[in-house]
């Protein structure tokens, strides 16, 4: 019997499983280091190592080898909580840092320490302290540093070295070591710590949750289990108190010293290989970033860099990082997000840049888009010459060190998915084991509305576009910042397909707020994250509905997922007129209970802007419900709480207004588990014929 792709999408966890990942390229660029799983159904990743002069591939660490059963690690449960925070699904190895050679690789597994040597060709345990995480080899590959519980600790490299505690704190609320929740979920920082170019020193940050309210995660399904209470700052709250200081290997500290009541925000930082750490710090209104070298022998730190903005200052993944001594960063002036190299402008107004990859004195490598749907590795040398490093349509990541550069091409909608490491004079593939769907998207492109909306239609499979018949309409989006649907490539469009497949025409469009289309553009929601998002779907509806006369828009659904799920509950909530049916998944529903760094963002802070607030809450609108609207919550969910489906349900319930409720024991923001992936497509394909009045296909 044929599997069917709800389940197929599941097994694989949505065709990521087997394929290679994570990948890192050593200073001098031999050595390219990477994770990837045996099969399209193992969960379980491996670390794998290719050499850059010859081709060749070689298992590192295998978990298999490694613990008795791969399949069942004892998480601690800051390693729980950071895989969420990286919508990290797979298990096994799952993050791993080198020393800038790639030659002493650090991992951990089952909470436990191990140091992979590459020129012995072993991997070992660690004498570390149980319940470890994070775990990162000094640059000369002599120690490892970790993480247990709130503290800091470093382990010799030998499999008898000598472990030593760096740094821990009386207290429950105060952390050694780690990122804070608002710097994993929002600012893109997932590390607390930094070792020193020397390896006698690291800088280390100090977290005290201390003035942050305490929410908890009950589990309703067990009874017997206790709440669990979580540090969370919703908007308007107060945040975690974050400092830096640096500490010697023998015992030695000094903090570091800046205003931080105004830049309460530690963006970033890094030390090696430069002579003194750097950092960048984000004011609480975000329309100041400062970037400052810190002395490590006072802790005293000077301005290099100040980024300002009417709204926000937008956060670019790998930045700021060096060219050689000169700075580079990225920003919005003018019409584009541009690469500054020393505060001159080295990329034109044309091309969005998206992330820096990797700098050194002889080049940057970074993504950038021109149009809005494809991503694409630029480089950038010493002389300021710019050169693209891919041209084929799609979308493009990369990871790069000395003269070699690691091109992934993820599958595009007509070719498979391909990864590639250049040197100056050689190519070589490496093979990804992952499923290949048993459907193929056939998504029809188009630009249209005075907005030049980007938008994307498909249409059943065997549909042969001669009948004439009209198909209900099933929009898929996701609508906010920091996101994209509309993109050359096979995966934003599997499950789309799929539910064209069940006799839907399904519309996608990106409209304000999302990414690639420049700083105006992005901004446009700016007090608002709902009359905009909303107006751009319909508009673009609208236009589609020219374009492609049959769409039966007397019968329109709404789907989608976080800020998808928000989309779609607005939509039934606030024009019954143009949907008739919504499935809002995990969706904020009043953004006070959402987070201070995201949501003051777009709202500004709720006491200054209330208005804000009362304008983008469904709350205000649940006596409009008239139409029929699935919530979907996990019970488990610490980044959008259940409570923001429950309080909506609590608010529908007492206006009278007939709603479902869908809990989900267990389950977070995430739905990686098999059953629950699989049979929610299911409910949700029930749940859209019923409300339509959908005859089921044979």
């Amino acid at each position: 019997m044929t599997e069917s792709f709800p389940r197929q999408h599941a097994r694989t966890r949505g065709f990521t499983l087997g394929a290679p990942r994570s990948f890192t390229v050593s200073h001098d660029g031999r050595r390219v280091a990477y994770l990837r799983s045996e099969s399209g159904d193992d969960p379980v990743n491996r670390l794998w190592m290719l050499n850059a002069a010859t081709g060749t591939e070689r298992l590192v660490a295998d978990p298999a080898q490694l613990l008795a059963d791969p399949g069942e690690e004892n998480l601690p449960p800051a390693e729980r909580a950071r895989r969420e925070r990286a919508r990290e699904s797979g298990g096994g190895i799952v993050a791993y840092a080198g020393n800038p050679e790639l030659t002493k690789i650090a991992f951990t597994l089952d909470g436990r320490v191990f140091l992979a040597d590459i020129a012995n060709g072993t991997a070992d345990s660690l004498p570390a302290e149980q319940g470890a995480f994070d775990s990162r080899p000094s640059p000369d590959g002599q120690r490892v540093a970790y993480v247990s519980g709130a503290s800091l600790r470093v382990v010799g490299a030998a499999a008898d070295g000598l472990d030593q505690l760096v740094i821990d704190e009386t207290g429950d609320t105060v952390s050694w070591g780690s990122a804070e929740f608002i710097a994993a979920e929002e600012m893109g920082r997932s590390r607390g710590y930094w070792w020193s170019p020397d390896s006698q020193r690291l800088l280390v940050a100090r977290v005290d949750t201390a003035p942050v309210p305490i929410w908890h995660i009950a589990s309703p399904a067990d009874p017997a289990a206790a709440p669990v209470p979580m540090a969370y700052p919703a908007a308007g709250t107060v945040n975690a108190d974050v400092s830096l200081a640096i500490i010697g290997l023998d015992d030695s500290r000094i903090d570091v010293a800046w205003d931080r009541d105004a830049y309460e925000y530690l963006a970033r930082a890094s030390w090696a290989p430069r002579t003194n750490p750097v950092i960048a710090l984000q004011s609480r209104d975000q329309r100041t970033v400062l970037i400052l070298e810190v002395d490590p022998h006072t802790g005293a730190t000077t301005e290099l860099a100040r980024q300002t903005d009417s709204h926000w200052v937008e956060l670019v993944p790998g930045t700021p990082t060096w060219m050689g001594e000169r700075l580079v960063t990225a920003e919005d002036r003018g019409s584009a997000r541009r690469l500054v190299i020393d505060g001159v402008e080295a990329t034109p107004d044309t091309l969005q840049v998206r992330s820096v990859v990797a700098a050194s004195e002889h080049r940057v490598v970074f993504t950038a888009s021109e149009d809005p749907t494809e991503v694409h590795v630029w480089q950038l040398d010493a002389g300021g010459a710019l050169q693209p490093l891919t041209a084929d349509p799609g979308l493009h990541s990369s990871a790069a060190g000395g003269g070699t550069t690691v091109i992934v091409r993820p599958a595009g909608t007509n070719r498979e998915a391909a990864v590639e490491v250049v040197t100056s004079t050689e190519r070589f593939p490496i093979t990804s084991r992952a499923d290949t769907p048993a459907l193929s998207p056939s998504p029809r492109f188009s630009v249209v509305g005075t907005r030049e909306l980007r938008t994307a239609v498909l249409y059943p499979s065997d549909d042969d576009n001669t009948s004439g018949d009209s198909l209900p309409v099933l929009l898929d989006p996701y609508g906010g910042p920091h996101a994209q649907r509309v993109l050359r490539a096979r995966s934003p469009f599997l499950v789309s397909q799929w539910f064209a497949d069940q006799g839907f025409a399904v519309v996608i469009t990106d409209g304000r707020g999302t990414p690639a289309r420049g700083p105006t553009w992005e901004r446009a929601v700016a007090g608002d994250l709902a009359h905009p998002v909303l107006e751009d779907q319909i508009d673009a509806l609208d236009a589609l509905a020219e374009l492609h006369p049959r769409l039966d828009l007397g019968r329109v659904a709404v789907r989608g997922w976080s800020f998808g799920g928000y989309l779609a509950a607005l939509a039934v909530l606030a024009r019954p007129d143009r949907f008739h049916a919504a499935i809002a998944g995990a969706p904020v529903t009043d953004w006070r209970l959402y987070d201070t760094h995201y949501t003051e963002r777009y709202l500004g802070h709720p006491d200054h802007h209330p208005e804000a607030y009362t304008r983008t809450s469904l709350l205000e609108l649940a006596d409009q419900l008239s139409r029929p609207l699935l919530l979907i919550c996990g019970l488990a969910d610490d980044n959008v709480f259940a409570a923001h489906t429950l309080q909506l349900s609590q608010a529908l319930f007492e206006a009278g207004r007939p709603h479902q409720v869908l809990p989900l024991p267990g389950v977070t923001h995430m739905t990686p588990q098999e059953q629950v992936a699989e049979n929610l497509l299911l409910l949700q394909r029930a749940f859209l014929f019923d409300s339509l009045g959908i005859r089921p296909q044979e």
